[in-house]
């Protein structure tokens, strides 16, 4: 049996009933430098999903949709490599998508949690680290569900947090706490249930379910290290507000994410999936 994480862990904390929103109030997709940063995380992350949607099975025939699309990476693998026959892209903002061309491929401009979307049914639907930034996300996760086709698969990848050493607590350690208490307090981000999505999807009556854990390896100069470190840089504000750190702290992780000293292991990406019957 595991110890149970504290009280004001970020992992356990209420979401705030006035919480804000990705891409509004943290990470506006405007910044200059946005998608440098998302993409560094696909370049870690890429892999590892896609990897997963070809051992799914997914090809040709299938009609796809892509929650969250961000810079189109996925999408983009979707038509280019898997061959399917449509990807549907949906994001509140799809300005970084304008630069793909191809016929199979619709663009949605649209908020998941709005009530009066309806984009259709589909044989896939992916979202990455989409959910967790959502209020009602156990809701959403249905919704989503309801719109698979009869052998359609669900995939949701959310982030799960490594819990640091107790008796180090590292410049790193405090502020990458920080970062979790600051998601959760300003756009409500919320990852304790990421575990729990295996059992959700057996509750929405889909069948082989499965789930894995990816944690990247963590090394200065890499696209992760640089994803965190454009992460923090953008937060700065956030993070000292939340009283953990302050800017020597934070300075003095961002530092260490460049170094050779570096040596952490950063938080993972649960991918669980289900098939429809």
């Amino acid at each position: 049996m595991t110890d149970s994480p504290s009280p004001d862990s970020p992992s356990t904390a209420l979401t705030p009933p006035d919480s804000g929103r990705y891409g509004a109030d943290l990470f506006e997709p405007e910044h200059p430098r946005e998608a440098e940063r998302i993409d560094a995380g696909a370049l870690v992350y890429d892999p590892f999903t896609t990897g997963r949607l070809r051992e799914l099975g997914v090809g040709p025939g299938l009609r796809c949709l892509e929650v969250g699309a961000g810079t189109g990476t996925v999408a983009r693998w979707l038509l280019e490599e898997a061959g399917v026959d449509e990807v549907v892209a949906l994001d509140r903002d799809t300005s970084a998508l304008a630069g793909l061309a191809d016929a199979r491929l619709r663009i949605v401009t649209a908020d998941l949690t709005d009530e009066d979307l309806r984009p259709g049914t589909f044989d896939l639907i992916h979202a990455r680290f989409v959910l967790m930034h959502l209020p009602e996300r156990r809701r959403l996760l249905s919704r989503l569900a309801g719109w698979l086709n009869p052998g359609g698969w669900l995939v949701l990848g959310d982030a799960v947090e490594v819990p640091g050493t107790p008796d180090l607590p590292s410049a790193y350690r405090r502020t990458m706490d920080a970062m979790w208490q600051a998601l959760r307090t300003t756009i409500g981000t919320d990852t304790s249930t990421v575990p729990a999505y295996p059992h959700f999807l057996r509750e929405e009556g889909l069948r082989h379910v499965a789930a894995e854990m990816f944690v990247p390896p963590l090394v200065a100069g890499s696209p992760l290290a640089l994803f965190w470190s454009q992460t923090w840089s953008r937060m700065r504000p956030a993070l000292e507000d939340t009283g953990r750190v302050d800017a020597a702290v934070i300075d003095e992780a961002l530092a260490y994410l460049a170094s050779p000293r570096l040596a952490e292991l950063g938080p993972g990406l649960m991918t669980a999936w289900g098939q429809r019957p």
